[in-house]
């Protein structure tokens, strides 16, 4: 038999063949096999194929051989990723906000590559989201592996951290760069945010990564370690909404009891809730950034909420009403 012109790269195609037609659903007989190698231009005999499958699984690909009726089949069985499991990668990649579209076309590209063709088709019906905002900084994957680098090697970081202005341009906040430690990356209301330590302000803030432009790595070391030591990442995202700041505070929050839901998805199961003097009503007390995020918050919920106290965020809350129904007196 003349040998087909690929023959060095048979246990490449011979791979790629069983990753790309096959997975649980669907297998290939041994003829099939062999009409799959010469679109690649190789010629191989059936002794050789079966040195060939033991070789893949060594390397770590489950090739499965099963004998149903007359026909022997193969397939592989169990892969890095279930298809479940690429799907929720895929998901989690087409609805975050802070990848491109470009980026995400790439990401899917590549998990896709590493579903068989018939699961594949099954990640891309499953792609639609539709009008999605996504970010426009096509360099924010750099930015993100440069803080891990800082993070890595103890390093500060400098950076210009831009604003959107009236006509739709990013300039900078200020004149001068930002200087600060970065300590952890994190993710909030469908954001990536920097943590780091302000030594100037002697305090713990926050960053929008996409915001984040000409960053450098610096040689000095990082400042705040035990100010970040003390400092509860989980605790701090929970009482901020949106990674918006303000003054930490305790409110009395009451509400009807269905709304108890709304209360436990947003701070925890570990909430203490108690019945309140209003039939149908309970209430609780949680820390939170005080905000005009929070007190929106508080406002979308409706007539099933009511701020406790303290008294002067009631207050606080009283103003803004009074000053959003001013909006529409004229």
């Amino acid at each position: 038999m003349p040998k087909g012109t690929n023959q060095k790269l048979k246990l490449y195609y011979l791979s790629r063949i069983m990753l790309e037609k096959t997975d649980d659903e669907h297998m290939i007989t041994m003829p099939e096999i062999l009409e799959s190698l010469k679109a690649y231009d190789v010629t191989a005999d059936r002794k050789s194929i079966y040195d060939d499958l033991e070789a893949l699984r060594v390397l770590g690909i489950d090739v499965v051989g099963e004998k149903a009726g007359r026909n022997y089949y193969y397939h592989v069985g169990g892969k890095k990723f279930e298809i479940a499991e690429l799907k929720l990668l895929v998901d989690a990649i087409q609805s975050s906000k802070f990848i491109t579209e470009k980026k995400s076309d790439e990401l899917i590209r590549k998990l896709t590559s590493m579903a068989s063709k018939y699961e594949a088709s099954q990640m891309k019906r499953q792609v639609v989201v539709h009008d999605r905002v996504k970010t426009m900084n096509e360099s924010i994957y750099y930015v993100v592996d440069d803080v891990h680098r800082a993070i890595a090697d103890n390093r500060r970081i400098s950076f210009e951290y831009m604003k959107w202005n009236t006509d739709k341009m990013l300039v900078p906040r200020r004149q001068e760069p930002y200087v600060v430690s970065p300590w952890a990356l994190t993710w909030d209301d469908e954001n990536y945010y920097l943590i780091a330590y302000d030594e100037d302000a002697d305090s713990i803030k926050h960053f929008r990564v996409d915001k984040l432009k000409s960053i450098k790595v610096l040689d000095e070391k990082r400042a705040g370690k035990e100010k970040f030591r003390q400092f509860n990442l989980a605790k701090y995202s929970k009482m901020s909404f949106g990674m918006y700041g303000g003054e930490q505070v305790k409110v009395r929050i009451a509400f009807e009891d269905k709304l108890v839901g709304v209360f436990i998805d947003r701070f925890g199961g570990d909430i203490t809730i108690r019945p309140s003097g209003k039939k149908g009503w309970s209430e609780t007390s949680v820390d939170v950034a005080v905000s005009d995020q929070f007190l929106g918050w508080i406002f979308a919920l409706g007539p099933g909420v009511k701020l406790l106290g303290p008294a002067d965020v009631v207050e606080s809350f009283r103003k803004e009403l009074k000053e959003m129904s001013g909006l529409y007196d004229e």
